[in-house]
């Protein structure tokens, strides 16, 4: 065995501390019951003992949990995706007003056999949380769509709080990385809705590990503010199983530490870099101040403080 196809050591900061309380294990009962799939689960997340046991957060997966993708880094099923359920918006708005969730992130699996890429269903649950949940803030994290300028559009007219599209990788290594994707066409996709809506803040993550060089990931942040990006995540990316792409180079803390310096010298509002980050991970503390001051509103307004 050559020593580029060995598998690298997982580092001592990538261990995970388990916690399986009674706040994981009663959101794991809840999200069962209610036949509702998280991406907390699905992709193998690392942190989701700590967003389920200690910060009671979690990242809902509508449309299914069968993708219409085969990304090389991604765990989600892929396959021939079920029928849509048009009852799941209403079971998600519900799920969060049980949960009593202050932010809430609205993810999907890529649906490539609908034509409006599943923006209608995406639509309509952030509607259905608005209605239950008024002072819950909404992020959504949907795949390109087709870059379908129409679906885009039948998403962000439902006004969720961010729009979160993930860029995934440096754009040399896309086509290797992410199936049917493309670097430009998700460049396109955060820049639409924002000339949509600009008062929507808008975010992207990459992985590192996969053999990108530092350089390219600046280019990757240089490319994300050239098209009003707002917000960025940067983690690091952990092979979910054999069969997927293998882990190229552990960032240590100090070298997430200097790209997160240099993501905010590029005019980002906010960016969390570090091994265990990603994409809605500490998604709460993320939300902008418009968002944040309807919620502390409110809350004032429920308890009677203010008329």
């Amino acid at each position: 065995m050559s020593k580029r196809d060995e598998h690298l050591r997982k580092p001592e900061w990538l261990k995970i501390k388990l916690n399986t309380n009674e706040n994981y294990t009663g959101l794991k009962k809840l999200m069962r019951e209610n036949n509702l799939h998280t991406v907390c689960e699905e992709a193998k997340c690392p942190n989701i003992h700590e967003c389920w046991g200690t910060r009671r957060t979690a990242t809902f997966m509508i449309l299914g949990d069968v993708c219409t993708r085969a990304c090389r880094f991604c765990a989600v099923k892929t396959g021939l995706p079920n029928e849509l359920d048009l009852a799941e918006p209403e079971r998600v708005a519900d799920s969060v007003q049980l949960m009593n969730l202050k932010h809430v992130v609205v993810t999907a699996v890529a649906r490539d056999d609908l034509k409006d890429g599943g923006a209608y269903v995406f639509a309509e649950t952030v509607r259905a949380i608005r209605r239950k949940n008024p002072f819950t803030t909404i992020e959504v994290l949907p795949s390109d769509m087709g870059g379908v300028y129409d679906n885009v559009k039948m998403l962000m007219d439902a006004k969720p709080d961010i729009l979160n599209h993930n860029i995934e990788t440096v754009e040399r290594l896309t086509p290797r990385v992410r199936a049917r994707a493309k670097y430009q066409r998700s460049l396109e996709f955060l820049s639409r809705a924002k000339e949509l809506y600009p008062e929507i803040p808008t975010k992207s993550s990459i992985m590192v590990g996969l053999g990108e060089t530092k350089e390219e990931i600046i280019q990757t942040m240089d490319d994300l503010r050239a098209h009003n990006v707002d917000i960025m995540a940067i983690g690091q990316y952990l092979q979910p199983s054999k069969k997927h792409l293998k882990v190229q180079k552990y960032y240590s803390p100090d070298e997430f530490g200097e790209l997160r310096e240099i993501a905010m010298t590029k005019g980002f509002s906010h960016c969390e870099a570090g091994p265990l980050v990603r994409s809605s991970y500490h998604a709460d503390e993320q939300v902008n101040a418009a968002a944040k001051k309807r919620q502390e509103l409110g809350e004032l307004e429920a308890q009677g403080n203010i008329s």
